[in-house]
């Protein structure tokens, strides 16, 4: 069946006006399109800092607190911009970051790594595991709560949420309480029947810009060994992670690989939550937040994320 006759009918529209990605060549011209705007919350401070990052150089992250916090000590949040590892900043994901930090009553760290492929892998992973290390250090003056420490983050923010979940465990890092790979970019190797069932231009994310993406993250090490820091899909050892929440929409590329993914966790013993959603594309609810498929995704995710960092507090919709 054709692809856009799968699509939910209130997600159709959005692919009409939203303008086709194309990698590599369409790299320069979508980093330059204007991001949307997002209204600032009266219920979050934001303000932005600058910490070393994985190279020692100077790093942004940005930092939200709910305006409503007292003295006690908050869980936290590291989030991780998505943007098949080649796009985005950490401006970007101002609205998600704003409401993560109101409704899941936490502080919220958004790390702005660098982009391959000027930097490609580890250098994006290093910068993640850098503020990560920097967050848990700097717990007294952000006032937060060190065992209460949760990663999130979409697409290539959530690959590289599984992976710096993989790499906190084997380094014996700071302790991740709770990960949130949402429709994770995990597996270079592109073989699964969803990653050659969505070709389609007008996908938002589809093979052909999956293909480029990892080139261009893996750099030099494309042709050799991959490690399951850069590809978690790769991993042999899910155990010992933290609980996990993820989703996928079913006209994802990502979608089998997040199948396994799930499927891998759970033998491993590893307490997970997953939601597939039919008819949806990659990204679907950030380009339709006002939909209903798309709204019950945040909403899913958002309460998921209050469950582990809130759990004395009752869950309620947003």
């Amino acid at each position: 069946m054709d692809f856009m006759n799968r699509v939910a009918s209130e997600l159709k529209e959005m692919l009409t006006v939203f303008p086709p990605l194309s990698l590599p060549e369409g790299l320069e011209a979508a980093r330059l399109a204007p991001a949307f705007p997002i209204e600032k919350s009266e219920n979050v401070t934001n303000a932005t800092r600058t910490i070393p990052g994985g190279d020692g150089q100077d790093m942004k992250v940005k930092i939200y607190e709910p305006v409503s916090r007292n003295a006690e000590k908050l869980p936290a949040l590291l989030f991780i911009h998505g943007g098949g590892y080649v796009l985005g900043d950490a401006d970007g994901s101002d609205g998600d970051c704003q409401l993560f930090a109101e409704q899941a009553h936490c502080v919220v760290v958004s790390v702005d790594y660098r982009l391959a492929p000027e930097h490609p892998y580890p250098a994006p992973l290093e910068d993640c595991y850098a503020a990560l290390v920097w967050m848990t250090n700097a717990a007294e003056e952000l006032k937060i709560d060190v065992s209460r420490v949760a990663v999130a983050g979409q697409s290539a923010g959530g690959g590289l949420t599984a992976a710096l979940s993989l790499l906190a465990r084997d380094r014996k890092g700071p302790a991740i309480s709770f990960q949130m790979p949402l429709y994770p970019m995990i597996d270079d190797r592109n073989v699964t029947p969803s990653s050659y069932e969505i070709t389609d231009e007008r996908a938002i994310w589809n093979r052909g810009n999956n293909l480029a993406g990892w080139r261009m993250y893996l750099g030099e090490h494309a042709n050799g060994e991959i490690s399951p820091y850069a590809a978690p899909a790769r991993a042999k050892n899910l155990s010992n992670l933290p609980p996990t929440f993820t989703c996928v929409g079913q006209l994802d590329p990502f979608r089998d690989e997040t199948l396994e993914y799930v499927a891998k966790l759970a033998q491993a013993g590893v307490a997970v939550e997953f939601h597939l959603y039919p008819g949806a594309y990659h990204g679907f609810e950030l380009l339709n937040p006002t939909s209903e498929i798309g709204k019950q995704a945040r909403n899913e995710y958002v309460q998921a994320l209050k469950k582990a960092l809130q759990p004395q507090q009752e869950s309620v919709s947003i």
